[in-house]
């Protein structure tokens, strides 16, 4: 797979993961595993990268004597995933044509 394509679908799995509540490391891990492997290490560039791009914020709290990051989705993040669907559909497209699944009007 290109590079720059999983880059970005990555980004906005991580993305997705935390959409509708803020969440952690550990459990955007857990929660995308299902879907697909992620490495913490992987996971983390993927955050700062995110957190650069003000797609996501960051906060600190202490959870069971321990301090832990929770990252919250931001409104550029919630635009970043609707391009995204908008830019599934002419992937979509582009599939069905290349493996002829799509009819050619006239």
């Amino acid at each position: 797979m290109d590079i720059q394509l999983k880059r970005g679908l990555l980004d906005v799995c991580v993305l997705a993961a935390i959409k509708d509540e803020d969440s952690y490391g550990y459990r955007i891990i857990k929660d995308l595993k299902p879907y697909m492997e992620l490495s913490e290490s992987t996971l983390y560039t993927i955050l700062k990268r995110l957190e650069s791009a003000r797609m996501l914020t960051v906060r600190t709290a202490e959870h069971d004597g321990r301090l832990r990051k929770y990252y919250r989705i931001t409104d550029r993040g919630l635009r970043r995933i609707e391009e995204f669907r908008e830019d599934w559909k002419q992937m979509m497209s582009v599939y069905r044509f290349i493996t002829k699944e799509e009819r050619a009007d006239g």
